[in-house]
């Protein structure tokens, strides 16, 4: 068993933190397209151990829910409703984390520091995702409530990874690229054909290896054992350090309004992630 799950956990939220900067390179690729490749790439990463992607049937399904599942809503998500909105509404998982945990973990309990701590960090990526500025309209709902849906699968998807009967790691492999060919029917059904030229297949290969493959096998590994309540106050992390990347790439900028987000996510994740204070013991009479 690991010794130090949160930082598998750090490790997936350091590479999902490339996925805005590399994604900008493939982004007049169609989206299906660049989801399906990326898992198709990232799978090979445990094809040496190809004999592990043999599952339960069960195990396969809650695989496949969580990374096809969840891309494939987000995106039809971005379709029906403004990016900035739908993003901003994706960035529910890691609270409903945080207040899933006692539903679908045996033996889990809130503490008012573990929702305090899940709300800092959301309000703080909502500051980072939207810039202050947010107006949700009715018409399109639809596309609200999808990328609800994209929250709730991931949320589900993370937490139910520590229910599953044990299986090994290496099996994420088989989760991405079944995922990955799905993606990819996706893309042949609801997409024009893609080309990319030299550049854009080079950051797909990065994508696979990096936010869309090598993330995933870390995540599964936090999740299965590691605490979901401080992992998912951790995982408001992702907006902050997908925003210092793209400053640090010259594609995006710092002002006031990012830096006070910057305060409230590390003091949403400070009171999540903190050990809890062991209970006093009874003086004897």
């Amino acid at each position: 068993m690991p010794r130090h799950p949160t930082l598998f956990a750090a490790g997936a939220i350091l590479l999902w933190a490339s996925l805005a900067t590399l994604g900008a390179l493939t982004r007049s690729l169609p989206p299906f397209f660049v989801v399906g490749i990326s898992l198709c790439i990232g799978s090979m990463l445990s094809l040496h151990r190809i004999r592990d992607w043999k599952v339960a049937p069960a195990t396969l399904l809650v695989g496949v829910y969580g990374l096809f599942g969840y891309h494939f809503l987000l995106f039809f998500a971005f379709r029906l409703a403004p990016a900035l909105e739908a993003n901003l509404l994706n960035y529910l998982w890691p609270l409903l984390i945080v207040t899933l945990s006692p539903l679908l973990i045996p033996g889990t309990q809130l503490t008012r520091r573990h929702i305090a701590g899940g709300l800092l960090g959301f309000v703080g990526a909502a500051l980072i995702v939207t810039g202050g500025k947010l107006s949700l309209s009715q018409q399109y709902l639809p596309g609200y409530l999808l990328a609800i849906a994209a929250a709730v699968v991931w949320s589900t998807f993370s937490l139910l990874l520590k229910r599953l009967p044990s299986f090994p790691s290496s099996a994420m492999g088989g989760f991405c690229l079944l995922s990955g060919l799905l993606s990819l029917a996706c893309h042949a059904l609801f997409e024009p054909a893609a080309r990319p030229d030299a550049a854009q297949w080079a950051s797909l290969l990065l994508l696979g290896l990096g936010p869309m493959g090598g993330a995933f096998f870390l995540w599964e590994r936090a999740l299965r054992h590691g605490d979901p309540r401080r992992i998912g106050s951790l995982s408001y992390a992702t907006p902050l350090l997908s925003t210092l990347l793209l400053t640090a790439s010259g594609r995006g900028e710092l002002n006031q309004l990012a830096l006070l987000a910057i305060l409230l996510i590390l003091g949403g994740a400070l009171l999540g992630t903190l050990p809890e204070r062991p209970a006093p013991k009874a003086q004897p009479l």
